[in-house]
C-alpha cells in the first residue's frame, strides 16, 4: 500500500511541474516566437497574392473556389495560351499566372495500345487539377503571382527549336521570363529582374506544385511512396498523401541551397527548382477548399535588386516520367541535387539501384522484361550459391537426424537440461551447427525485398508485353480460374468476391505451386496444428498475389522454381530424401493404382519393442490389462520367457492364449509317457 502511495504522490508531483512549466515558459516563449515571426513577415512581405508560399503564424489561408468544377476543356479555356510541341510532350502553359497546367506525356497511353496519351497537369478547377507556377513575394504592390496576366513577346510555339519570352510589369519592376523545353520533360526558365526605380527593393522567390484532391494512386501503398517529395541542402525528405491528409494542420519544412520540391505518384513527376545557388526553405503542406489541395513549395532568402540594375535567376520545371537515365543525366548536367530520389528506391536503395540498372540493361537488350528479369533473378542466385549451398547443406544434414533429434526429446521429455545435453552432444558428434543453416539466408533477405521492390517501381514494366496472355506486366494477371482462364465465354470480373478477391489467374496459380514445391523440401513442423498452418500457405499467398501486377508473381514464381533446383540439388547430393521426392513416389504410385510406399515419420513418437526391455515390459502391461494378476516368483507367463530370449525364439513359440498360470515344479514338467498299446 505504501509503495501504491508513493507512486501516485510522484505522479501528482509531475504532472504538476509539468503543469507550471508549461504556463510559464512554454507558453511565453511561443508568444515571443509568435511576435517574432509577425515582425519578421512584416518586414520582409508587403503582399501576398495568390496564397503564395510564406507561412503565417495564424495557419495558411485558404484558397476561394471549388475543385473539379470545370471540364478540362472549360479550364483551358480560362486564359489566353501558348503551345507546347516536343517529341515527348504536348500541351500549353497558360498566360495567367505563366502556369504550367496543360501537358500530356506522349510516349506513355493510359491503357494498352490505346493512342490516348497519359494527362500529366490540368488547369486549376478541373478534375484533378494539377499544375507548377512561380511568383515573387514582396513589399511592392502588383509582383508576379499565380493570377498576374503575362504577355507574349517572343515566339509562337515552344518548341526545343524556339524557346518563348513572357513580360509583366509591377511598378518600377520588370520581369521577363524566357522558357525553353528539351526533347524529353524539362522546361527552363531563365527571369530577369529590372528595377529601373530610384530605390533598392528586396523579393523573395517561390515556386509552387499543387495537386487538387487525392490522384489515381497505385493500390500498394505500403511499399510505394506517393505524395509530396523533395530536396534541398543535398537532404531528401518526402510525406505521403495520407500524411499530408491527417496532417493538414502541419507544415513539414526543410531549409538549404538549391534542390527541388514537387508531387509524384508510381510513374509521374512534376517539379520545380529554384536557382540553385540560391537558399531557400523548401515545405509541403496542405490547402483547404471544397477538396484537399496538396502543395510542395520553396520561398527563396531574400533578393535584393539594386536601383537601376537587374537580376538573373534560372531555374527548372520537370513535368514527365520517373525514367531513371533521364533525371540522372538531369541531375549531372544541371547539378539538380538528388533529383534521382524521386524515384522510392526504397530502405535497400544501394541493392535496389544496381538491380534497376541491371534490369533497364537486360530489358534493353533482350526486348522482353519478363525475360530480363528471369536473367537478373539467376544472376543473383549464381552470386549467392556459396551461401545458399552452406545453409541448404546444413539444413539437409539437420533433416537427416531429425530422428534422432525426435529420440532424444521423447527419452527426455521431463528433463530438459538432459534433452539439451544430448542434443548438443549429438551436434558434435554429427559435426552439425543448427544456426549455419539460418545465418547465410538472413544477408539475403534485403536483397530478395530490393529485388522486388525495383520489379514493383520499374517504370519499364509499364505496358510491357511477356510471352501469351501477359500483355501488360504491371497490371494483373488477367485470366480467371472461374471461366476456365478464357474457355467459357463469359467474364467474371464483375461478379462479386471472385472477380475480385479471388480472381486468381495462371500465373498466381503456377506461383502457388512453386511455393508447394519450395515447402516440399523440408521435413514438415512437428506440431500438427503448424502443419496444417504451413500446409495452407500457398493457397493464402495464392489469393494475396493474384491482384499484384503480373512483372512480381512472375519474378516469385521464378525465384521460387531456383531456389527449389538449387535446393533440391543441395539435399539429394547430402543423400536426403527430400518431402517432394515421398510427395512424387506417392502420386506415381496412385497413378499406376499401386500401394502408396511408407516412410518413416521423424516426427512420429518412437515405438515400443525397439528393444528387449522395451518387449518384456509390453508383454507385462498386455498381461496386466488381461485381468490377470501380477506372476509370483518362480512362476512365469506362458509365452513370455520365449520373447524375452530374442526375436527368433519369439518367432518359434506359440503365442500365449491368457496369461495361463503354469506350475514351476520340475516334476510337473517332465514329459509323460503314454502306455503302449498292445497289438
Amino acid at each position: 500500500m505504501g509503495e501504491h502511495r508513493n507512486l501516485i504522490i510522484f505522479a501528482v508531483f509531475a504532472l504538476g511541474m509539468f503543469l507550471m512549466y508549461d504556463t510559464f515558459v512554454l507558453r511565453p516563449m511561443a508568444e515571443e516566437s509568435r511576435a517574432a515571426a509577425e515582425a519578421a513577415q512584416a518586414d520582409q512581405v508587403g503582399t501576398n497574392p495568390d496564397d503564395a508560399p510564406v507561412p503565417s503564424v495564424d495557419g495558411l489561408d485558404a484558397l476561394e473556389g471549388a475543385v473539379g468544377n470545370l471540364t478540362r476543356e472549360q479550364g483551358l479555356a480560362q486564359s489566353e495560351r501558348v503551345e507546347v510541341r516536343s517529341p515527348s510532350l504536348s500541351g500549353s502553359i497558360a498566360l495567367t499566372g505563366a502556369r504550367f497546367d496543360d501537358i500530356q506525356l506522349l510516349s506513355y497511353d493510359t491503357e494498352v495500345d490505346s493512342g490516348e496519351p497519359v494527362t500529366l497537369l490540368s488547369p486549376e478547377g478541373t478534375e484533378y487539377g494539377h499544375y507548377v507556377a512561380a511568383g515573387w513575394v514582396g513589399r511592392t504592390q502588383g509582383l508576379p503571382g499565380l493570377s498576374t496576366d503575362w504577355t507574349l513577346v517572343e515566339g509562337d510555339v515552344l518548341t526545343p527549336d524556339t524557346p518563348i519570352v513572357l513580360e509583366t510589369r509591377a511598378g518600377d519592376l520588370t520581369f521577363q521570363r524566357r522558357i525553353s523545353v528539351d526533347e524529353d520533360y524539362l522546361f527552363t526558365v531563365e527571369e530577369t529582374v529590372t528595377n529601373s526605380g530610384s530605390s533598392d527593393v528586396s523579393l523573395q522567390a517561390y515556386g509552387v506544385v499543387r495537386h487538387e484532391d487525392f490522384p489515381v494512386m497505385d493500390t500498394n501503398q505500403f511499399i510505394l511512396h506517393e505524395g509530396a517529395v523533395g530536396a534541398t541542402g543535398n537532404q531528401s525528405f518526402d510525406r505521403k498523401f495520407n500524411w499530408l491528409e491527417d496532417e493538414r494542420d502541419r507544415e513539414e519544412s526543410r531549409e538549404g541551397e538549391g534542390g527541388w520540391v514537387g508531387l509524384t505518384t508510381k510513374y509521374w513527376l512534376a517539379a520545380v527548382t529554384p536557382d540553385q545557388s540560391e537558399s531557400v526553405e523548401a515545405t509541403f503542406r496542405t490547402l483547404n477548399r471544397d477538396e484537399l489541395v496538396f502543395e510542395a513549395n520553396y520561398l527563396s532568402s531574400p533578393i535584393a535588386v539594386a536601383a537601376g540594375q537587374s537580376i538573373t535567376r534560372t531555374t527548372h520545371v520537370f513535368a514527365g516520367a520517373k525514367s531513371q537515365p533521364v533525371l540522372a543525366a538531369y541531375q549531372r548536367d544541371f547539378g539538380i541535387q538528388r533529383l534521382n530520389s524521386a524515384i522510392d528506391w526504397g530502405m535497400f536503395w544501394f541493392f535496389t539501384q544496381p538491380f534497376f540498372a541491371a534490369l533497364h540493361f537486360f530489358y534493353g537488350l533482350l526486348g522482353n522484361y519478363g525475360l530480363a528479369i528471369m536473367v537478373v533473378t539467376l544472376a543473383i542466385k549464381l552470386v549467392l550459391f556459396p551461401l545458399n549451398n552452406r545453409a541448404f547443406a546444413s539444413m539437409a544434414k539437420m533433416r537427416a537426424v531429425a530422428p534422432k533429434m525426435q529420440e532424444i526429446r521423447e527419452r527426455n521429455k521431463d528433463n530438459p537440461q538432459a534433452q539439451q545435453q544430448a542434443m548438443m552432444e549429438l551436434y558434435r558428434k554429427e559435426k552439425i551447427n543448427p544456426v549455419a543453416g539460418c545465418l547465410p539466408i538472413l544477408p539475403q533477405i534485403p536483397i530478395f525485398f530490393a529485388l522486388y521492390k525495383t520489379v514493383f517501381i520499374s517504370l519499364d514494366a509499364r505496358h510491357a508485353p511477356f510471352f501469351g496472355w501477359i500483355q501488360d506486366m504491371s497490371a494483373p494477371d488477367p485470366t480467371s480460374m472461374w471461366n476456365l482462364f478464357g474457355l467459357l465465354p463469359y467474364d467474371p470480373s464483375g461478379v462479386p468476391l471472385i472477380g475480385t478477391t479471388l480472381a486468381i489467374g495462371v500465373w498466381p496459380i503456377l506461383m502457388g505451386i512453386s511455393m508447394w514445391a519450395q515447402q516440399s523440401l523440408n521435413p514438415p513442423p512437428p506440431d500438427k496444428i503448424q502443419r496444417q498452418i504451413f500446409a495452407f500457405l500457398p493457397l493464402v499467398f495464392t489469393i494475396i498475389l493474384a491482384p499484384f501486377a503480373a512483372a512480381l508473381v512472375i519474378y516469385w514464381t521464378w525465384n521460387n522454381v531456383l531456389t527449389v533446383a538449387q535446393q533440391y540439388f543441395i539435399m539429394r547430393r547430402q543423400g536426403v530424401t527430400t518431402e517432394l521426392d515421398k510427395n512424387a513416389m506417392r502420386l506415381i504410385a496412385k497413378i499406376k493404382g499401386k500401394p502408396a510406399p511408407e516412410f518413416e515419420d521423424p516426427n512420429a513418437p518412437k515405438t515400443a519393442g525397439s528393444t528387449i526391455e522395451e518387449k518384456a515390459s509390453a508383454a507385462t502391461k498386455a498381461v496386466l490389462k488381461d485381468g490377470s494378476t501380477p506372476p509370483a516368483d518362480g512362476e512365469v507367463i506362458e509365452g513370455e520367457a520365449t520373447a524375452v530370449e530374442g526375436d527368433a525364439a519369439s518367432e518359434a513359440a506359440p503365442k500365449p492364449t491368457g496369461g495361463k498360470r503354469v506350475s514351476s515344479n520340475p516334476a510337473a514338467k517332465k514329459k509323460r509317457s503314454n502306455p503302449k498299446k498292445k497289438k
